[in-house]
């Protein structure tokens, strides 16, 4: 079976809103044949000024924003993956959360990002609270979906126990911070990720300032089938779900597991 990607490299519009630039790229994906299109971490919210008004500007799942994109799903009959600044509940900071939706428009998943970046330059536990349970695998009926956000990408348990459950195709959405080696980063772990478990990864970044963009998709060898550069961008890639048997049944890395000697790796590390 194969379908098509479509990973939407953004940069946060000046002359119009992000709902309408959703709508834009996602009529673009539905006319290229895309079956989902993944926007990338921070569409509805940059993460800049003041911590509390960033904080007063998050909604729920029910809120303008949700309703806008979901609706904007239903209206082209595309899957959409996006993310937004999801109010706390418990009236704390919020959550940087992923959400799928199908061609309806009805949510299908959720995801609270549950590593934050913490770097010498940026912490975002200032900003956002950590989510508190790792993502579930998504079935759409052209795939089974992975979640990660932006940093969860260098934590490679993530990706393994999604692969575990099925996972067909992983998604990153990220506003990868540009710098030295940055992309080499990004794009080294992304097929990292693929190999390490013989799945499809796809990571979108946006191309905001200080962002890194070079949003790309892997196969489960390791082949890059698609690679955008700096700038804005419409990337699309074709995904052949045989790869995943034909890979594992050329390398059995996944089979040979030996969790049972692995958990001594699970002691604290010093920062």
């Amino acid at each position: 079976m194969s379908f098509r990607i479509a990973l939407a490299q953004t940069r946060r519009p000046e002359g119009e809103s992000v709902v309408e630039m959703v709508k834009s790229l996602s009529r673009q994906a539905r006319e290229r044949g895309a079956d989902l299109i993944v926007f990338p971490e921070a569409i509805m919210t940059a993460y800049h000024g003041d911590p509390q008004a960033f904080a007063a500007q998050a909604e729920d799942e029910e809120g303008p924003f949700c309703r806008a994109v979901n609706a904007i799903a239903a209206e082209v009959g595309l899957w959409i993956a996006y993310t937004f600044n999801e109010r706390n509940p418990e009236g704390g900071r919020p959550f940087n959360a992923l959400v799928v939706v199908d061609g309806r428009g009805r949510r299908q998943a959720s995801y609270r990002k549950v590593h934050l970046f913490e770097s010498a330059a940026l912490s975002e536990s200032g900003w956002m609270a950590a989510g508190d349970r790792l993502p579930e695998p998504v079935q759409t009926p052209f795939c089974k979906l992975g979640l990660g956000i932006c940093y969860d990408l260098r934590f490679p348990e993530l990706a393994l126990r999604q692969a575990l459950a099925g996972c067909e195709v992983l998604l990153y959405s990220a506003a990868w911070v540009d710098g030295p080696n940055k992309v080499l980063q990004w794009q080294t772990l992304l097929r990292a990720r693929a190999i390490e478990n013989a799945v499809f990864v796809a990571g979108v970044s946006s191309v905001d300032e200080g962002r890194a963009g070079s949003s790309c998709v892997f196969a489960p060898d390791g082949t890059l089938l698609a690679q955008a550069g700096t700038d804005p961008e419409l990337l699309v890639a074709d995904i052949d779900l045989g790869a995943i048997e034909r890979t594992r049944a050329d390398i059995f890395s996944l089979a040979d597991r030996r969790p049972s000697l692995y958990a001594a790796i699970d002691e604290p590390a010093p920062r």
